[in-house]
């Protein structure tokens, strides 16, 4: 028995989020709360994370990231698709509009990663990162060998 409580311990210190998610299960369960709003309010708990998350990252690094604020309309934008699906008055038209906004959002927001300005390729074997908080920055270059030499 102790054995396989030890085991149930390692895994939920090693896999919060399960032992997160089980107890947010058990909480809408005993609240009696829909399941449907109870997602809308974990979306929307998720959005205030990433606004708060946006906050603090311009207060640290007084830039402001374009991944951030995309991410923030997306989580939002999926919120809305829930809440117009699980209404029993659907209209197709809005929730196509909104889907369609999402995906417009997920290619600026690969496109905001691909040309993020934190790093630069200036050739094949040549690499700027202008990320880290140190004051030098790196320049890391790699150098194909052959391996007949």
């Amino acid at each position: 028995m102790k054995k396989a409580i030890n085991k149930i311990k390692n895994y939920f210190s090693t896999n919060f989020e399960v032992l997160a998610a089980t107890i947010i299960f058990i909480g809408i369960l005993v609240a009696g709360i829909d399941f449907y709003k109870a997602i809308i309010l974990m979306l929307e708990f998720i959005v205030i994370m990433e606004v708060v998350k946006m906050i603090s990252d311009f207060i640290k690094k007084e830039t402001l990231r374009l991944r951030y604020v995309i991410d923030i309309f997306i989580i939002f934008l999926i919120r809305d698709v829930i809440i117009l699906t699980t209404n029993k008055n659907r209209d197709y038209f809005d929730i196509t509009f909104l889907l369609f906004v999402i995906f417009v959002f997920f290619m600026f927001r690969i496109l905001a990663i691909k040309f993020s300005p934190g790093i630069i390729k200036i050739s094949k074997d040549t690499v700027i990162e202008y990320d880290d908080d140190r004051p030098n920055k790196t320049i890391h270059t790699t150098k194909e060998s052959n391996s007949n030499e």
